[in-house]
């Protein structure tokens, strides 16, 4: 039996659409850098540097948003205290919330700043048979993904409600992410609706969520549309950033074929 792998990962790379200050911005040195560095520093004499080897490639991250990544987002992204207790920063999360059997909720109907509410789940849910388990990690799928490396990927999308984020946490789900820029509607929308509102528990409704309820979420995957409704693995491992709100991971569904 062969194991198809699904990369579900936005690459790292400098995008002109993400906020300034975030942007990605990697150095990648040379080869041939590295040959004077190899002599000079560690004072290998030339008649002794390997024949036929100009040296080795490096490269240097000199900023990157962590939130501008694929990336697993915290507790502590969310507040200092969850569930009355201090959150856990992403060094701290169990590894085996992170892996477990998939679930992609197709809520591509949505339009532009209108949140995902439970109805729009449970309708998906119930069309393809489908009852979720605890420990599933589900996927909320809205092709915004297709945005991505533009600014509307950061202006446009829905987003989970409040009221959807506590229901998928109250079936048993802790890990679940979404292939658009945020979890929430659009920040500049939500802070603009707020105001008209003047509804000052209106922003950033769904991450809040995180402040009753322990549950993480994955923002920017990419490619949901390679995947059934159910019926896979999904790993979703955060690099290892101590006291980090977020850390970028390497999400990937893998399927038995």
């Amino acid at each position: 039996m062969k194991t198809r792998i699904v990369d579900l990962t936005k690459p790292i790379q400098y995008n002109a659409g993400d906020p300034w200050f975030m942007r990605v911005k990697i150095k990648h040195k040379a080869h041939r850098k590295s040959h004077w560095l190899i002599r000079l520093a560690l004072r290998l004499p030339s008649r002794l540097f390997p024949k036929n080897w100009t040296g080795w490639a490096d490269d240097t991250i000199k900023n990157m948003g962590l939130h501008a990544t694929t990336h697993i987002d915290a507790p502590w992204h969310y507040g200092p205290v969850v569930e009355g207790k201090p959150a856990k920063t992403i060094d701290q999360i169990p590894l085996e919330w992170c892996y477990g059997d998939g679930i992609v909720i197709d809520c591509t109907h949505k339009e532009d700043f209108v949140a995902i509410t439970i109805d729009d789940l449970k309708k998906d849910l119930d069309k393809n048979g489908i009852t979720i388990q605890e420990g599933n990690i589900v996927l909320i799928r809205t092709d915004r993904d297709k945005m991505m490396g533009t600014s509307d990927f950061v202006e446009k999308g829905t987003g989970m409600s409040k009221e959807a984020t506590e229901w998928l946490i109250d079936q048993g789900v802790k890990v679940m992410g979404i292939d658009q820029w945020g979890w929430d509607l659009p920040l500049k929308y939500m802070a603009q609706k707020a105001k008209e509102l003047n509804d000052p528990e209106f922003f950033w409704e769904g991450h809040r969520v995180g402040i009753e309820k322990e549950y993480l979420h994955i923002e920017q995957l990419t490619n949901l549309s390679a995947l059934p409704p159910s019926g896979f693995k999904i790993c979703v491992f955060p690099l290892k950033i101590v006291g980090g709100s977020a850390a970028p991971a390497r999400v990937v569904a893998m399927m038995n074929e």
